[in-house]
């Protein structure tokens, strides 16, 4: 459901910003820079009384906005332990280059041993020729 107006949502800011191709006659659709800019202005004022005209909805909608917040940390929070178990589950269990994945709600869990600290070794990268001896010019 939630889905479903995301993307009429979404559908809707894109028709809107498609050019029409078609150009108004009306006097009425003619807004210049500086009527667009007092109507915004107006809009936001009449916006910051809304808790003064209903200071019920408001406390409504402050409860509502943080029971979305703590729903949001929970879905982010079962997202990140299923990636993090799906990857636990994909690295071999004898690989030392694999990183150990710990979840974030066993507090105990999260020390890592002295192999889990040590970098994997690379080899030391060959810088290329200077330009002197590329172009075959002296160096100064």
């Amino acid at each position: 459901m939630f889905f479903l107006l995301r993307m009429a949502f979404w559908l809707s800011v894109v028709c809107v910003l498609l050019p029409s191709g078609t150009k108004s006659t009306s006097p009425d659709a003619n807004i210049d820079a500086t009527q667009a800019v007092t109507l915004a202005s107006a809009a936001v004022s009449d916006a910051r009384g809304f808790c003064d005209r209903q200071p019920d909805a408001c406390v409504a909608g402050g409860k509502v906005a943080v029971a979305l917040g703590h729903k949001a940390e929970a879905g982010a929070r079962t997202i990140y332990e299923f990636i993090t178990t799906k990857l636990s589950k994909t690295s071999a269990p004898g690989d030392q280059t694999a990183a150990k994945i710990v979840s974030v709600t066993a507090p105990g869990q999260g020390t890592l041993t002295a192999s889990d600290v040590q970098p994997a070794w690379h080899a030391p990268v060959p810088l290329p020729p200077r330009r002197e001896a590329r172009t075959g010019r002296p160096a100064v």
